[in-house]
């Protein structure tokens, strides 16, 4: 370990990528600390001391996904998400739109053009999200902090200063894809993987405490919700890291054949086919998706009397308590399904069983026993499908079962505010680390180096 971080050192050019990274890392965290214009800053220091950390459910992974910054209005409030949102839109739509699809099978060009108007998409939807949170935090406080009633969060400048801060949380978004791309572009790993990390890290401080002090009010020890916390912890890494690692490799043969006088091919290889294929874009996606009942319904009306409730008010009442609470059965059923389905609907795309039998056809490859054409391409779909199942199904449990486990041991809804000590934050944290041990090893290895993997 010690000679390997010592190679990484002496290493000119690995050193700089690092050392790029961790400063692009720390100008975003900065920029999630500082709240956006407009924003009254006692008011919104007095939400976050008397607030009962019971935001949960979908506001609890958005902010955990941005570090906090939803929590503090910042100019980073949305990180990356509405990118990683964009991102999966445009390979939506990439299936059912012929331009798009040309544009992909242009290769670097097309590319190019794709990822352009993935930005566009992106500030676009940051622009909507901005808006619904903002309002959200100004009208319904409650909802994320649990508490603050009647507080104002723009007290003097009404409209205006609204708008400003919505501008800014937008022009945040844009700021943050920018610096994602500098870090694929100069530093190591991928940049978009690497600010998500940053963002899940940073609150695992926050809640150990979190876990210490609900430890003292709940029927064990503080000690016993920290063995059970790290009990569960430690199953977490280890079964995320084999689901990772897992994957079904398909042989494909590539038969010999004369060239002149030369004879070439004759290979044997395969197709690696990961059991989570996705990663955590499916949750990302899902969170993003039950997001928006809350970005249409406040704008509502409503008369800020939770004694003397409207219609709108109820709505808003029914929606949050059956889809953001992360105790409440509707909520596990809808955001598991959501899940199990976009992983589905996200590895038809990212492996099209058509395309792929295409290509082999097309390069003289087969997979033995199966014959090229149509054969082939029903053997990957049946595959394909065989192995999303348990990926999907794992991904779901990983999601969920942690806070039901913590609400059990802490009394019904007080698991609700630990929404960062869930699956998918370690899953995050153990997929981002594994890829960058990966290539800090492969570019040590062409210097004849020593990796950390071995």
């Amino acid at each position: 370990m010690l000679a390997t971080i010592r190679n990484i050192l002496q290493t000119h050019e690995l050193r700089n990528k690092i050392l790029f990274t961790l400063f692009i890392v720390g100008v975003y965290r900065l920029g999630a600390q500082i709240p956006a214009p407009g924003v009254d800053l006692d008011q919104l220091q007095l939400l976050r001391d008397n607030s009962d950390n019971t935001s949960g459910g979908i506001f609890g992974y958005l902010n955990l996904l941005s570090g906090g910054g939803i929590a503090s209005l910042s100019f980073f409030s949305l990180g990356i998400l509405p990118y990683i949102t964009a991102s999966i839109i445009m390979q939506i739509l990439t299936v059912a739109i012929p331009k798009l699809e040309e544009w992909q099978s242009q290769g670097a060009i097309g590319q190019r053009k794709i990822t352009q108007w993935t930005r566009y998409v992106a500030v676009v939807l940051a622009l909507v999200q901005s808006t619904g949170i903002v309002f959200l935090v100004n009208r319904n406080p409650e909802q994320f902090f649990g508490t603050g009633s009647g507080v104002n969060i723009f007290p003097n400048g009404g409209a205006g200063r609204i708008m400003l801060a919505v501008v800014c949380i937008t022009v945040g978004t844009a700021v943050v894809m920018w610096m994602g791309e500098l870090i694929t572009q100069k530093g190591i790993g991928n940049g978009m993987s690497v600010i998500i990390f940053a963002s899940v890290v940073a609150a695992l401080p926050a809640l150990s405490v979190q876990l210490w002090e609900r430890g003292k009010n709940s029927s064990i020890t503080e000690y016993g919700v920290m063995i059970v916390a790290l009990a569960l912890l430690t199953l977490l890494i280890v079964g995320i890291v084999f689901v990772e690692q897992g994957q079904r490799r398909i042989p494909v043969n590539f038969p010999k054949r004369q060239v002149g006088r030369r004879v070439m091919g004759g290979s044997n290889t395969y197709i690696p086919l990961k059991v989570n294929q996705a990663g955590v874009i499916p949750v990302i996606f899902a969170s993003s998706l039950l997001q928006l009942p809350t970005l249409l319904v406040n704008v509502l009306p409503t008369t800020g009397d939770p004694a003397n409730p409207n219609w709108g008010d109820q709505i808003r009442n029914f929606i949050s308590n059956n889809l953001y609470d992360p105790t409440n059965l509707g909520y596990i059923l809808v955001f598991g399904l959501l899940i199990i389905g976009f992983s589905y609907f996200y590895n038809s795309i990212a492996f099209d069983p058509i395309r792929r039998a295409d290509e082999l056809k097309k390069q003289g490859g087969f997979i033995p026993g199966i014959r090229p054409g149509s054969q082939t391409e029903a053997h990957l779909a049946k595959i394909l499908n065989r192995i999303t199942l348990p990926g999907a199904v794992f991904l779901g449990l990983v999601a969920l079962i942690p806070s039901a486990i913590l609400a059990f041991y802490l009394g019904g809804a007080g698991a609700v505010g630990l929404i960062g000590f869930s699956g998918v934050s370690i899953l995050i944290g153990v997929g981002v680390s594994l890829e960058l041990l990966k290539q800090i090893d492969s570019q040590l290895m062409q210097r004849n180096y020593e990796g950390f993997l071995k």
